[in-house]
């Protein structure tokens, strides 16, 4: 089966709803399984400690580059005959995240933590499944800066609305029905796109019927998604015998230790990089199918190469430090599931839309380096809006201003920043740069993530806060030096 080439597509309002779409289908089950189980866990009496182990499920789409270079190789059988690589691999992932929160529905009580940390898991395999797919398809459609700004906007928008219906919504569930209706309720929304994707028109030419292209995909879906369970369920259990082992539980005082690993990448990239930048065009590391994409990434970028992985792993690291532990925070503060629902639900959407969408304009029109700037300025400011909130009185509308803060400047940053690692990406691999960019982007800032709960022990929330804030601001440092790295010609 061969797919027909793909054209490149003008940023139309056909490709922006197509976006928004698929934007939306991904957001959804992000707060599932960060945000919200945070909140679920500690509604459980669980430790918050372990609550910040668990931001390490967050970890798993930091390693979609070990997984995407397969959805560039290889098709979902029954889904691509019909409806394409890209989209086949996006059914496969909507299917594996609603029966994912299925499971975390039928595990509401939290009862056993390593059975909700395997479905978590699962959901976050399947959330960054998708995404890869789509951002892969999108690099392909809209390959230069002027198409991705509108189309990285809509697929923005779409995302931090799922997100704010996810967040608000199932929380305002839960204090009205229990968390396993809240998440039922999430995955009948999540589970939507899938039959407006089965819909479209078909993208490859005799590929067979609608019908059997479906039912044959969704029988092989059914294989794929008990096998991942097996393979992530063995592993866990491996995992968790090796951290009982050595001692990781919720009086460990692991931030030291992580620390120490997040440092390792940095060190095997720059003993890598003589030989890759010696090796000839036919060299075995450059054509291989499972690593020359990511060698080819370093080739072209030499030694900046580490001056780059440095910045995008910081740029984001306030808000992914922030994100796990801002609700707990506001929680212990008095506000109620219900408050911060409503907090996140028109406050959060309209500041998050208002922020992508001036992100998404301005770098169309600004030098890149400038955008940045400001996006790390704005984002900054919303890390230490829940600084000021902690010293504040229970008032539910200063929790809307710094909810509104926090939410305009991650959206404005998210924007800018998914543009910037668009454009470093070689077209030949589209779907394997990105993931490896955006995966080593979070990689870092969600090791230190699981490291905060310990860490709140230690300085308390407003140190936590103001770390994340002053973190943002550091990326501005970089700037001068990206500003003048220019990518090796083949």
């Amino acid at each position: 089966m061969t797919d027909t080439p793909t054209p490149v597509m003008p940023a139309d309002r056909r490709g922006m709803m197509l976006y928004g779409l698929l934007g939306f289908a991904a957001g959804l089950p992000f707060y599932m399984f960060s945000t919200v189980l945070a909140l679920r866990l500690q509604a459980h009496g669980v430790a918050l400690a372990v609550i910040g182990f668990f931001a390490w499920v967050q970890l798993l789409p930091t390693l979609k580059f070990v997984w995407a270079p397969l959805l560039d190789r290889y098709a979902v059988p029954g889904f691509a005959r019909f409806f394409g690589k890209r989209r086949g691999w996006i059914m496969l992932a909507q299917l594996g995240i609603a029966s994912s929160m299925v499971a975390m529905a039928m595990t509401a009580g939290d009862d056993n933590l390593p059975v909700t940390a395997l479905f978590a898991l699962l959901l976050a395999f399947w959330t960054t499944t998708l995404e890869v797919a789509a951002d892969a398809w999108r690099i392909e459609l809209y390959p230069t800066q002027d198409r991705q700004g509108p189309i990285v906007a809509a697929n923005l928008w779409g995302y931090r609305s799922a997100m704010v219906a996810a967040g608000s919504g199932a929380l305002i569930l839960a204090d009205w029905g229990g968390w396993g209706v809240a998440y039922l309720a999430i995955a009948a929304i999540a589970f939507l796109p899938f039959p407006i994707l089965a819909a479209m028109r078909p993208e490859t030419e005799g590929g067979g019927g609608r019908v059997t292209a479906l039912v044959t995909g969704v029988g092989a879906s059914a294989v794929i998604l008990l096998a991942a369970a097996t393979a992530t369920a063995a592993v866990g259990w491996v995992v968790l015998a090796l951290a009982a082992g050595a001692g990781i539980d919720a009086k460990a005082n692991v931030t030291p230790w992580v620390l120490g690993i997040c440092m390792l990448p940095f060190l095997l990239m720059a003993a890598a990089l003589p030989k890759i930048r010696r090796a000839r065009a036919d060299a075995p590391i450059r054509t291989s199918a499972a690593i020359g994409p990511y060698v080819d990434f370093f080739w072209r970028y030499g030694f900046a190469a580490l001056v780059l992985m440095a910045f995008v792993s910081l740029y984001r690291m306030g808000d992914v430090l922030a994100l796990n532990l801002s609700k707990p925070m506001i929680k212990e503060l008095g506000y109620t599931l219900t408050q911060i629902g409503r907090a996140d639900s028109f406050v959060a959407l309209g500041a998050s839309v208002v922020g992508v969408g001036l992100g998404g304009w301005l770098v169309t029109r600004w030098p890149m380096a400038w955008t940045l700037a400001l996006g790390a300025v704005v984002a900054g400011i919303g890390n230490l809006a829940f600084v000021w909130l902690a010293h504040q009185r229970v008032d539910e509308m200063l929790l809307y201003v710094a909810t509104g803060a926090d939410q305009f400047g991650n959206g404005f940053a998210g924007a800018v920043f998914v543009v910037y690692l668009s454009l470093l990406v070689n077209p030949r691999y589209p779907g394997a740069q990105y993931a490896f960019l955006t995966g080593f982007a979070f990689l870092l800032p969600r090791l230190l993530a699981g490291a905060g709960g310990t860490m709140v022990l230690a300085i308390g929330y407003d140190g936590f806060f103001l770390l994340s804030g002053v973190l943002s601001f550091a990326a501005i440092l970089f700037l001068p030096a990206l500003s003048r790295i220019r990518a090796r010609e083949a």
